[in-house]
């Protein structure tokens, strides 16, 4: 059955959704984009006649999170996604056939829209033993995956194990599992890792899509910068205690019942990148950290090794600024490399000046070589500490490093 060309707004308006509904959709995807309100009218209008898009769902080495998370999507419903804005083709825990029918409600799907589907994929990949630790209608997940995705507009990763392979592939996992980039290199491809990811930012992607004919900026990860382009620690509702040197020292205390930073808890925020603080889950009411727990890191690479233990501390946190974006860390970081390199390149000038002018008065023959060419260090030196807040945790009182 072909997709109907009726635009988002209608195919939305005769399921029940009215139009002040959607116009407060198309403002708060605005929103979520980290766009001005002023974009909004553009979004809605770009809905208006945006073609349903085919979705096919994957999934390899998962718990069914994502999925999940958009079962219980809101802004919009669930219901408005798979009507309005996806039309998901093939997925296997929501789809109507099994067995052979699914897999070809799969083939029809990539047959009809040669280039012109969203492949997601959700669960790592596994690649041990010829991917035989995962099979789906006798065919390995990574054969099915490879195919699905070179046949692909896009690819969006959905969840931590798509991203990089997750838990799965965390240290002694025997199934080799990868995430959908060292798969298919060569994909068009979105990562929206998290355990699980927020629906709200699959949304948004698709909106961005469908509003601007482009997918998202991403940083080099492939995680789109309006998800994923700040720091958690400083959007976190909690930071103000932190800057205060007001922390949860154990659970149950004082601080812990008074909402006070999870820093000391073990709290991976400052070294996560995403956006949990102002999407948060459950129709937008919570999120870890609100709710008593620490960030446990779960959109960063290989977190399962590299944020474990998750009550561990961190070293001391660079106390940035609220508006520092991932981006804007780079640039100062590569900055402070150039102006040391030029620095570099100032003085030994000088040094060579110097010898001339002293072999000069020594009656030598002086001879000036040419000023030498700027070398960039091997490496960036790390960034000046900050000076320590009030009770900013100091040597004596770190945690193991990672």
């Amino acid at each position: 059955m072909d997709h109907p060309s009726a635009g988002l707004a209608e195919l939305i308006a005769a399921h029940g959704v009215s139009r002040r509904a959607f116009l407060q959709f198309s403002a708060a995807m605005a929103g979520a984009l980290a766009l001005p309100a002023s974009f909004a009218p553009r979004i809605a209008a770009a809905l208006e006649t945006a073609p349903r898009v085919p979705v096919i769902w994957l999934e390899g080495q998962d718990c069914a999170g994502n999925t999940e998370g958009l079962l219980r999507a809101s802004h919009p419903t669930v219901a408005e996604l798979i009507l309005g804005i996806l039309s998901l083709d093939y997925h296997e825990t929501i789809m109507a056939p099994s067995g052979k029918a699914a897999e070809q409600s799969r083939a029809d799907t990539m047959d009809r829209f040669p280039d012109g589907y969203i492949c997601v994929v959700e669960g790592g990949i596994p690649i041990a033993e010829n991917g035989i630790y995962c099979t789906i209608g006798g065919r390995t997940f990574k054969d099915i995956a490879r195919a699905t995705i070179d046949g692909a507009l896009a690819t969006i990763a959905v969840g931590s194990c798509a991203f990089d392979g997750g838990l799965p592939a965390a240290k002694g996992g025997p199934t080799g599992a990868i995430g959908v980039k060292d798969l298919v290199p060569s994909a068009t491809l979105i990562n929206l890792p998290g355990c699980p990811m927020n629906v709200q930012n699959l949304t948004a992607t698709i909106v961005h899509f469908l509003t601007f004919g482009e997918w998202p900026a991403t940083d080099p990860s492939g995680r789109p910068l309006f998800a994923y382009g700040q720091l958690i620690h400083d959007q976190c509702e909690r930071r103000a205690h932190f800057e205060q040197g007001e922390y949860v020292t154990a659970w149950g205390d004082y601080g812990s019942l008074n909402g006070w930073c999870l820093y000391k808890m073990g709290c991976k925020g400052p070294d996560t990148f995403a956006n949990c603080p102002t999407a948060r889950f459950n129709e937008g009411t919570s999120w870890p950290v609100k709710s008593g727990h620490g960030c446990v890191g779960c959109t960063m690479p290989a977190f399962w090794d590299q944020m474990t233990p998750f009550y561990r501390r961190l070293p001391t946190p660079p106390p940035f600024a609220t508006d520092v974006t991932a981006d804007q860390i780079g640039l100062v970081l590569v900055g402070g490399v150039a102006a040391l390199s030029v620095a570099h390149g100032v003085g030994s000038y000088a040094r060579q000046r110097r010898a001339a002018s002293a072999e000069a008065a020594a009656g030598g023959v002086a001879t000036m070589e040419a000023p030498p060419a700027v070398e960039a260090p091997a490496t960036a030196p790390p960034p000046a500490a900050a000076p320590p807040g009030p009770e900013t945790p100091t040597a004596d009182d770190k945690g193991t490093d990672r």
